[in-house]
């Protein structure tokens, strides 16, 4: 009988826990593969050390700890991804997985497939292929894509994208996106709950974009302002990311409902609720489509990505362009369904399977470019 593949699964931020959590589920529940958990990143920075979310739901094996609370720049970003590096391979040493997984594009990711390419476990990524600008991302993400063995795009355009990249087509396997995972299963929240947030009719969801805390400051305070123009409002903090700080700063002033972190089913829920999602989230793009809400898309952070029928971009940040378009969705009916692709609600089964039964002679630790 051959053993279990073991899968070290690396996990580095709130949102990206979100969609790995379906996928390190069918993991731990498939009779050939063996779960192991790597949390690092800001999962280990306050306020919300979301860590206690991953260890309230996998047993976790290793922390990694990568940032600098004291400084929250690029080059930090670059300092903190070689103490992931280091962290990272010394866990990949003494955990020796078959495979190490990651999902995205942010530096915990890129640091765990370095470590891992370079170590020799075979690297998994899902969601490669994609566009999107972030602060890093795009150069990020394609890095992770040349350092893999395995690739789990979200969409047939990223699959075509990784291809193009030169990786062998037969490394490439469509499994759509965990984001849709469990999403039918997640109710709208109750009256209790909705209650609770101050019952918004407009959520804003805005991450910085690696700008300068005051442009980061600026924006904010435009979005919030449109947005409260229009409705009952309920501001949700960004990431950690560079320029996070401006975005904290114009929440704080603007002293109006807000939440430093909402768990996966509770926003889902909310966005149940809402009538419009306003801000630079992935999420507007990939979940709210399957809720579905509507989307006011703004500034450059999404550029690129596949858009759904219900997202209305303001790419200039310009506070009438918000007003309009806040206004436009908050007096519309609600959405019936929205066509996407990003999948049917069972990439983490298939990711699973793709791990049992991979070839390792086809997905092999050496790379050679296709063309």
């Amino acid at each position: 009988m051959r053993s279990a593949r073991t899968i070290a699964v690396v996990t580095g931020s709130r949102a990206e826990f979100g969609l790995l959590r379906t996928i390190m589920s069918a993991i731990a529940e498939h009779p050939d593969l063996g779960l192991r958990t790597i949390v690092t990143g800001t999962h280990l920075l306050a306020p919300d050390r979301t860590i206690e979310e991953v260890a309230g739901a996998f047993p976790v094996e290793a922390i990694v700890p990568m940032h600098d609370v004291d400084d929250r720049t690029r080059l930090g970003d670059a300092a903190a991804t070689g103490r992931g590096l280091l962290g990272l391979a010394d866990a990949l040493r003494r955990l020796a997985p078959d495979v190490v997984l990651v999902l995205g594009d942010r530096i915990e990711a890129f640091a765990a497939a370095a470590a891992g390419s370079i170590g020799g476990v075979r690297v998994a990524h899902v969601h490669g292929g994609d566009r999107a600008e972030g602060v890093a991302d795009e150069a990020m993400r394609h890095a992770i894509t040349k350092l893999a063995h395995i690739h789990l795009p979200a969409t047939a355009a990223s699959a075509r994208r990784i291809i193009a990249m030169g990786e062998p087509e037969d490394r490439v396997h469509v499994v759509g996106s965990p984001a849709l995972d469990g999403l039918g299963a997640i109710p709208a929240l109750d009256d209790g709950a909705y209650d609770a947030l101050g019952r918004p009719e407009v959520v804003v969801l805005l991450h910085p974009c690696g700008r300068d805390d005051a442009i980061e400051h600026d924006v904010a305070a435009r979005v919030l302002r449109a947005a409260t123009a229009r409705g009952r409002v309920l501001a949700l903090h960004p990431n950690h990311d560079p320029g996070r700080s401006g975005i904290v700063a114009a929440i704080t002033e603007w002293s109006g409902p807000s939440a430093t972190h909402l768990a996966r089913p509770r926003f889902i829920g909310l966005l149940r609720r809402a009538s419009v999602l306003v801000g630079n989230s992935s999420a507007g793009l990939i979940e709210a489509a399957a809720v579905p809400v509507r989307v006011v898309n703004v500034g450059p952070r999404q550029a690129g990505r596949e858009r759904p029928e219900h997202v209305v971009d303001v790419p200039d940040e310009d506070e009438a362009g918000l007003a309009r378009a806040i206004d436009a969705a908050v007096g519309s009916p609600r959405l019936g369904s929205v066509g996407h692709p990003y999948g049917d609600g069972a990439s983490g089964r298939r990711v699973a399977s793709v791990l049992a039964t991979f070839d390792p002679r086809v997905h092999d630790v050496r790379k050679h470019n296709a063309y």
